[in-house]
């Protein structure tokens, strides 16, 4: 198999997979430390889907009011559903704030208040004084095109700090050897149709979430967890894959994203009969509630017939109040999002909107080092030799249940950063790489050949679009025993018709039609995964909600789900325990108590 590609080999200290934003942090963050490193990116950097990030991100300057970062730890633990780790945690409030400094000094251009400080906004479950006080004033924008900054930043210091990027590469599989421990990664040069090998002593997966697993997400059509679908075909599990976040506010007929940010700037949320609803589910936070419980909050007021349009079957986001002056300077984005998408003029016309897959809590199991962990001869912290995952591909449980507005970007530039930390600390410049057996890559072209030449009876989008419906009907804002049953059976078939996967197009050369079929094999792994996690879950928990089990239960779900899928598709379950500590004692652990706001 081997002779009949030619596999061009490069060697580097480290290689990063993914130029989002976490991949970016930590490709300069490495290249800064002196490491060789290589970022592989399928699309260029600055169009990953870090760029189409809106609100902000979140840290307790106190530049606009009273705030701490131990008030951030408390919320984020809390916004969790106390299924967050708590060591965690508190790295990444802490480094926050030295975090967004650098960010700063790097050169994004944060909005600024009137004394030339960064401009910070309110979001949805951040609070003062441990949830005793008013909403903070916590995540840090540049207007309503925060990712946008950033990732433009980041890539300009990656350049500046002569790391080596391989744009429009494929990654096709990790590279594992017979102990287990990564030693690199097998790519495709879509353009030339090349294939490469890259070793190198860490490899680090910063592929973003899998939103597309989902009919309608505010997801790039890219988002379709390449990191997660090689981690499983690598044999390793995923964690807490069945809390899957829906934003409240994605677009009606479109899933277009319209930032949190609005509703922190003031904007409503009203049904049909003009009500501002959320003051009955949330009465001291009302519209800045946490993301799961708006959803839900805009799910159950459709299903009492208050939605609005023609179909009643979607709600109205109201900014007409807030005037031009202040849409003009801080949601210029939004304002053209609407036009573009819902036709409509903000200034005088609500947005229509619903609940819209938006982000993935779970993913590749991580310690705050940014190294992937295994559940392993009886120990649920074991590091994978070589193995690195951070953002949104990453579960290193910051999360838990439900990710709070602002908490993602945060999680970006910490977690890369984190990274490029550890491997200053535990990688050699220049470190000599043990030799890589003849066969390592077997595996990995036999897949390619076998798909390139794949001649079923069933297309790719085909396929694609019954996971995507699948998906949206039965792992939905709200799931009973019965329709996760139904899903798993469906998804169970629809990940068996793989097999039978028709790629028309032979040639290596921009063949977008096997990319896209390497896309689907991700998904699918992933898709079945949440389903089967959610269906074995019984209890309620951040955005997790059974309308069978509707209360949380701690006694016996207090733990993280570890879920692997074979090649035929077989699932197994374990568990790992939430660690409910901390790093140091600058801050308590939060005992789990009911979650009210």
């Amino acid at each position: 198999m081997a002779a009949a590609y030619k596999i061009h080999e490069h060697t580097f200290d480290m290689v990063v997979v993914g130029a989002g934003g976490a991949g970016l942090r930590a490709t300069f963050g490495l290249a800064q430390k002196g490491l060789k490193t290589a970022c592989i990116t399928k699309v260029f950097p600055t169009r990953s889907h870090t760029v189409a990030a809106q609100g902000g991100v979140a840290a307790a300057l106190a530049n606009m009011g009273e705030d701490d970062w131990r008030y951030h730890f408390f919320d984020t633990v809390k916004g969790s559903d106390w299924l967050g780790d708590q060591d965690a945690i508190e790295y990444m409030c802490k480094e926050a704030i030295p975090a967004i400094i650098e960010l700063e000094h790097y050169g994004v251009p944060f909005s600024r208040t009137d004394d030339g400080k960064i401009y910070q906004r309110p979001f949805g479950g951040m609070t003062t004084r441990y949830g005793e006080g008013p909403p903070a004033q916590r995540t840090c924008a540049a207007a309503d095109r925060t990712g946008h900054a950033i990732l433009h930043t980041l890539y300009q210091q990656s350049l500046a700090h002569d790391a080596q990027f391989f744009i429009e590469y494929f990654a096709l599989d990790l590279i594992m050897d017979a102990n287990g421990a990564c030693r690199g990664v097998l790519a495709l040069d879509m353009a030339e149709g090349t294939l490469h090998l890259f070793k190198a002593q860490g490899t680090v997966l910063a592929t973003g979430g899998y939103g597309r697993a989902y009919f309608s997400a505010t997801s790039a059509h890219t988002c379709t967890g390449d990191g997660g679908g090689m981690a499983l075909r690598a044999g390793l599990s995923l964690q807490d894959m069945e809390f899957v976040q829906f934003h409240p506010t994605g677009i009606y007929g479109a899933g277009c994203l319209i930032t949190e940010g609005v509703r922190g700037e003031g904007g409503i949320l009203r049904n049909s009969n003009g009500e501002r609803f959320m003051e009955r589910y949330a009465p001291s936070v009302k519209d800045l509630a946490p993301r799961d419980m708006v959803s839900r909050a805009m799910t159950m007021e459709i299903r009492d017939g208050r939605g609005v349009g023609e179909l009643k079957d979607h709600i109205l986001l109201d900014l007409t109040h807030l005037g031009p002056e202040v849409i003009h300077e801080k949601l210029p984005g939004i304002a053209e999002s609407a036009r573009i998408f819902a036709n409509v003029d903000v200034e005088k016309q609500p947005i229509p909107v619903i609940p819209t897959v938006h982000y993935n809590m779970g993913g590749i199991p991580t310690n705050y080092h940014g190294e992937v962990v295994q559940l392993r001869n009886g120990n649920p912290d074991e590091v994978v030799p070589g193995l690195y995952a951070i953002g949104e591909a990453a579960c290193v449980s910051v999360h838990g249940a439900n990710r709070l507005g602002s908490n993602s970007l945060l999680d970006l530039v910490v977690f890369g950063r984190a990274v490029a930390n550890r491997a200053a600390e535990t990688v050699k410049v220049d470190g000599k790489q043990a030799r890589l057996a003849g066969d390592a890559c077997d595996s990995a072209l036999a897949r390619l050949d076998k798909l390139r030449n794949a001649n079923g009876g069933t297309p790719t989008a085909v396929i694609r679009d019954k996971m995507q419906r699948t998906m949206q009907l039965d792992a939905a804002v709200f799931r009973t025993g019965e329709t996760l049953a139904d899903g798993v059976r469906k998804m169970r078939e629809i990940h068996a018709s793989f097999g039978d996967v028709k790629v028309a197009d032979r040639s290596l050369i921009w063949n977008s039609d096997l990319i896209e079929t390497y896309e689907l094999s991700n998904l699918l792994d992933q898709a079945l995964v949440t389903i089967v996690s959610a269906e074995n879950r019984t209890e309620s928990r951040g955005a997790h909600a059974r309308e069978d089990f509707p209360d949380r239960d701690d006694a016996h779900w207090q733990k993280h789900t570890l879920c692997s899928v074979t090649e035929s598709g077989e699932t197994a379950i374990d568990y790992r325990p939430v660690h409910m500590y901390t790093l140091s004692d600058d801050v308590s652990v939060v005992p789990p108590k009911k979650r009210v706001y």
